[in-house]
């Protein structure tokens, strides 16, 4: 007998719920029976009220595998009107990706390496950072890693310069819309707070994980967060004195939005900018589990066959990765700061 049998029969419940438990045992009892101590539970007091508890004395309520097949089931149905959506939307994701990744590999290493140097230089008009830079590729390409390096540099190329483009956008609305942000901030909580390993399982279902644009869209919507957030930060910062200075002067909601408001909030953007390349990094190492190419696929190896070496080496090529993208764009912010104050 279960424990709430008794519970059914005072309520006047037997009936709606039939005659006991008539389908399949839950994880937790065939556990307990392989384990010998079915009767464990009954004798270590008061089982917790559970789906599965009460259904052993009610089949008429369902089991918490019900719960989840049934969750499965509908996303399942969903899928084929899903991708017919979707795969249009997102073909050029993965034209991008591919293409970046032609593009970067195509590239002789003593072109791509003095650009990147230069662009680095550009960027932050720092002699230390450029020379930081130029170390940490030229150890990369010592020790065979190099491609592996670009390649995920590719990737976050496309991915946050995508996130950008989304990203400032949706920032301005929601600065400019209280509804909008009070919509969109408990999404913006949810896709920040969710384990970076779940935004794969709907994708796995969705799209082939030979198509770039699986590990795309994962890395995109993990990493977009940090930049909508700072921008619509940055936008309701700016002095309430500035913009009514701007307003005396004439001038309409455009010109106001790109030559006060976006210039004076650029370094909170630019912050935003700097925490979605690391969380943009951070899920290229985790999208190798879905065919992501570049240092994270080395990690991934040494896990597999134990391996320490291949994995902490290229373990060091990521730190070495994110160091050089956390301090070129430091670099940068630094500079526009100053431009600000000197301004």
């Amino acid at each position: 007998m279960a424990f709430y049998d008794k519970i059914f029969d005072v309520l006047g419940l037997t009936t709606w719920c039939g005659e006991g438990n008539d389908g399949p045992m839950s994880m937790a009892q065939l556990l307990a029976k392989s384990r010998g101590d079915a009767n464990a539970e009954a004798n270590s007091g008061i089982p917790f009220p559970s789906l599965d508890n009460l259904h052993e004395s009610c089949s008429a309520i369902p089991q918490t595998r019900d719960m989840t097949s049934g969750l499965e089931d509908v996303f399942l149905s969903a899928k084929d009107a899903m991708k017919v959506v979707l795969d249009p939307v997102t073909q050029p994701l993965s034209w991008a990706l591919d293409g970046a990744l032609w593009a970067f590999l195509a590239v002789p290493w003593w072109v791509l390496l003095p650009a990147l140097f230069w662009l680095t230089w550009y960027v932050s008009r720092s002699v230390g950072v450029t020379i930081f830079v130029a170390c940490a590729f030229l150890f990369l390409g010592v020790i065979d890693h190099l491609d592996a390096a670009i390649q995920t540099l590719s990737i976050i190329f496309v991915c946050t310069g995508l996130c950008v483009i989304l990203g400032v956008p949706i920032g301005i609305l929601m600065a400019k819309s209280n509804t909008l942000q009070r919509v969109m901030l408990p999404l913006l909580d949810l896709l920040q707070t969710l384990p970076s390993f779940v935004y794969l399982i709907p994708l796995i279902f969705l799209f082939s994980v030979t198509e770039s644009k699986l590990y795309g869209i994962a890395i995109i919507v993990y990493a977009i967060v940090p930049v909508i957030r700072l921008t619509d930060l940055g936008i309701r910062l700016v002095d309430k004195d500035v913009i009514e200075a701007a307003n005396a002067y004439g001038m309409n909601a455009r010109q106001k939005l790109l030559g006060v408001e976006i210039p004076l909030a650029l370094p909170n953007i630019m912050a935003g900018v700097n925490q979605t390349i690391m969380m943009s990094l951070a899920m290229v190492v985790i999208a190798s589990l879905v065919s992501a190419p570049g240092l994270g696929v080395l990690v991934l190896r040494g896990i597999r066959n134990l391996e320490l070496g291949v994995g902490l080496i290229a373990g060091l090529g990521i730190v070495l990765l994110a160091v050089v993208l956390d301090r070129t764009t430091k670099a940068a912010l630094a500079r526009i700061n100053v431009t600000h104050e000197n301004g």
